[in-house]
């Protein structure tokens, strides 16, 4: 992704303490990752940045919805999502991310591109497995659940278990009741 003026955060001219940011989190924002599993998002970020003397504590805290098709019926819906994560930046002589939980970034530096950490934390806060709450409860209506109770058996026919046996397992039966 190429790196946008929309989600840096220039962290040299700040007083020491905590600065709030929001963001808005479309759909746009996605397309540039790459990222085509939403047909649409709605997500609003809040990152809080403290600034401190020698490193900054960044907290991520996302909510929203996101229109995703739903795994056993294909239909789209909104799902809710939520999450947040925390990170911390350090200074030092070269820029390293190998840590989850902390970045490194070289002495010059005099801002932060917060868009990689928004991306993950959405896209991992979503569920694996994403069920239709109209599934769950029983009050989806669809075409293919109409045509699915539509050829739905009826009736099912109870079997003669003794008129179907083998006549020759009957007699190895026998041998087992005669003791």
């Amino acid at each position: 992704m190429k790196s946008t003026n929309e989600y840096l955060i220039p962290f040299i001219g700040l007083k020491l303490g905590k600065h709030q940011f929001e963001f808005k989190i479309g759909k746009k924002f996605f397309d540039e990752f790459g990222f085509d599993e939403f047909e649409n998002c709605d997500i609003t970020a809040d990152v809080v940045l403290d600034k401190k003397e020698t490193m900054l504590e960044i907290s991520f805290k996302h909510s929203g919805t996101v229109n995703v098709p739903c795994d056993l019926t294909g239909e789209q819906f909104d799902l809710p999502i939520k999450g947040k994560i925390k990170i911390v930046v350090q200074f030092g002589e070269e820029f390293n991310n190998d840590n989850d939980e902390m970045l490194i970034l070289p002495h010059g530096e005099h801002q932060i591109d917060v868009s990689q950490y928004i991306y993950e934390m959405i896209v991992l806060s979503v569920p694996l497995k994403r069920i239709h709450p109209g599934v769950k409860d029983g009050t989806l209506q669809t075409e293919a659940l109409e045509k699915l109770k539509e050829l739905q058996v009826k009736e099912v026919k109870k079997e003669n278990k003794e008129e179907d046996t083998d006549p020759r397992w009957d007699q190895l039966k026998k041998l087992l009741t005669d003791k």
